[in-house]
């Protein structure tokens, strides 16, 4: 069996189909500058070079002297254009030069150096590059090198990457959405965990893809089993969760920063309130509102309380009236009962942190953490304390609990635009990609749309997966984050096949068109969700309508509140009876009717001069 150049096949692939040798064709460089050279060759009718020889993206060598100039071929074309199919036709093949392929003074073996000391002469010769030159040119010298897929170019040459390089300066993975990007991340943090058993990774999961695909080496925290007290929340963080993407009212904010330092100090001298008053005394407050130190949700709502009853605070009280209001309304919310599920409140800083950690592994290194469970006006919250505790603990630990936190969908919480977004996370996340590095916490950021992240953010990822992409302004953002032979692999981002990428930064020898390795369905992320499809396609039984519209039930957004109106919402409230210190009754909120409220109670609300009033338990939480 011969092909048209009377080629014999030297074997055969794994379809059966022939295999030739590809002859070596050479061409002659007739331009040359300092990037780039142009080389003139034949092509047509009687050339003997193989049909994908003279091919876009691929790597080729010229001779120059004792060395080999790598280039790659970023343009091909024919100088009249014009092709006459039956004769020899002049082609000019334009390249990006690499570096070169140097011979090792002691053994002989080829090496690659991005340098180039002598560049090509005109008529020098050019030809595909050799097999083992290529293997040197993708060669990875780091003691932590692995494999995770195979050379476009050429199959048989392993897409390496050194592990150490690729978290210790960051990582990306862009590409639009089908493209294999989660599967991509995947094999990734698989290869990372195998081979540096000391990291811990945490996975910012919104779409609860990636439970599934790490059942031998990951946990998984969904909304029903997290338990994130709202006392880890610094101040910013907790308006946020108490406004719920409203505008904040700075008296309000305030009042908190005023209160929850002694609803602290209360706690932790285990009073009632006799050690601490509504003053702010410097010798009893040791705390801040950011101080992770517990305290009850009921503390702060009598201090709130006590502050509404004195004289001299009436311009505070609609204000503070509102403050309670809010507090009350997510206290009861069951879709926040991840903060405030305890029943009693105790410093469990300790076991939270282990769990969500990973501190010990206990065998699974990963967390998968899901957000589509929390509700999404409070997601920016939970992903800035997760950001900011990986960053304590690896600098408080002086760098021995190492994390790499996954952002995947980054660009919700590293917004391109400053205005966008919630300020506290992208803080969180541009502080561990700027200073990260030296204790220990790593950061991979994931996303669809480059062009909407973080500049700034991104461009501390050192080392980029661009999958395909086919918005012009994605594309640009990764041109202007390569240099060299790589910009003209990006024109071919809007081509490539799924799984395929571009790769280029500090943890590849040089930039890279890889496919990445297959990894088992049952390893897929998202893989549950294929498996009940499947059954379904089948003819088995979905999940009942009941149990989805309770789901829906548990995780449904909250309607916009109205405009609060404190004088009206006082009106509605119940009231107690509870003794003053002169024994006089005092009437207190509880379910009795509006009705038995006095006007000048309606506008004084409740007296707070009572230090034997026990606050009302709200729900069961103290």
């Amino acid at each position: 069996m011969e092909n048209q150049t009377g080629q014999v096949p030297i074997g055969f692939d794994h379809a059966g189909q022939p295999v030739f040798k590809r002859n070596r064709s050479e061409g002659y460089v007739i331009e040359c500058n300092g990037n780039r050279a142009i080389i003139a060759a034949t092509g047509g009718k009687s050339s003997t070079a193989s049909e994908d020889y003279w091919a876009v993206g691929q790597l080729i060598s010229v001779r120059v002297g004792e060395q080999r100039v790598v280039g790659m071929i970023c343009d091909i074309d024919v100088p009249n254009q014009v092709w006459d199919g039956e004769a020899d036709n002049i082609i000019h093949i334009k390249i990006e030069l690499v570096g070169e392929i140097r011979t090792d003074s002691k053994d002989g073996s080829p090496y690659f150096s991005g340098g180039i000391k002598s560049y090509p002469h005109m008529g020098a010769v050019a030809h595909r590059i050799r097999h083992d030159d290529l293997a040197a040119v993708y060669a990875a010298s780091g003691t932590k090198t692995v494999t995770i897929g195979s050379l476009s170019q050429d199959a048989s040459i392993p897409a390496l990457i050194d592990v150490d390089k690729l978290l210790s300066r960051h990582f990306a993975v862009v590409g639009t959405t089908g493209v294999g990007k989660s599967t991509s991340v995947t094999l990734l943090l698989r290869k990372i965990v195998e081979t540096r058993p000391d990291i811990r990774v945490l996975i910012l999961d919104p779409h609860n893809e990636f439970s599934s695909a790490f059942p031998d080496h990951a946990i998984t925290i969904e909304s029903d089993t997290l338990e994130l007290p709202f006392w880890l929340f610094k101040l910013e963080e907790f308006q946020e969760v108490v406004f719920r993407g409203r505008p904040v009212v700075a008296e309000e904010i305030d009042a908190l920063r005023d209160l929850i330092p002694i609803a602290k100090s209360r706690f932790k001298r285990g009073s009632s309130g006799a050690a601490v008053g509504l003053r702010r005394d410097k010798e009893n407050l040791t705390f801040t509102a950011d101080t992770p130190v517990p305290y009850r949700i009921t503390e702060l709502l009598a201090l709130i309380e006590e502050r509404i009853g004195l004289l001299d605070g009436k311009a505070e009280r609609p204000h503070l009236r509102a403050l309670k209001n809010r507090l009350d309304s997510i206290v009861g919310d069951p879709r926040f009962r991840f903060m405030f599920s305890q029943k009693t409140v105790d410093d469990s800083i300790i076991s939270t942190v282990s769990h969500i950690f990973r501190i010990p592994q206990n065998g699974k290194p990963i967390c998968a953490f899901q957000l589509s469970g929390i509700p999404s006006e409070v997601v920016n919250s939970v992903a800035s304390i997760l950001c900011r505790l990986a960053f304590d603990l690896a600098m408080w630990s002086d760098g021995t609990i190492q994390t790499l936190v996954v952002c995947e969908e980054a660009h919700r919480y590293i917004p391109a635009d400053q205005n966008a977004g919630f300020f506290p996370t992208r803080q969180a996340i541009a502080r561990i990609a700027k200073e990260g590095r030296k204790y220990g916490v790593y950061l991979a950021v994931i996303s669809q749309r480059p062009s909407e992240l973080d500049p700034t953010i991104l461009s501390q990822c050192n080392t980029v997966f661009a999958m395909r992409l086919g918005n012009e302004r994605d594309k640009e953002i990764i041109r202007q984050s390569v240099s060299g032979a790589a910009q003209s692999t990006i024109s071919f981002l809007s081509s490539i096949a799924n799984r395929e990428a571009i790769a280029f930064g500090e943890a590849l020898a040089t930039p890279m068109r890889l496919m990445f390795e297959t990894v088992a369905a049952s390893k897929l992320p998202g893989s549950h969700i294929y498996e009940n499809q499947a059954k379904l396609a089948a003819g088995m039984a979905g999940v009942p309508l009941e149990t989805v519209v309770n789901r829906m039930r548990l995780i449904a957004e909250p309607e916009k509140d109205e405009e609060f109106n404190p004088e009206a919402e006082m009106a509605q409230r119940p009231i107690i009876q509870s003794p003053r210190l002169d024994d006089a009754p005092v009437r207190r909120f509880t379910d009795a009717a509006p009705s038995q409220l006095s006007s000048e109670e309606l506008r004084l609300g409740r007296r707070t001069t009572d230090p034997a009033f026990k606050p009302p338990v709200f729900g069961g939480r103290q």
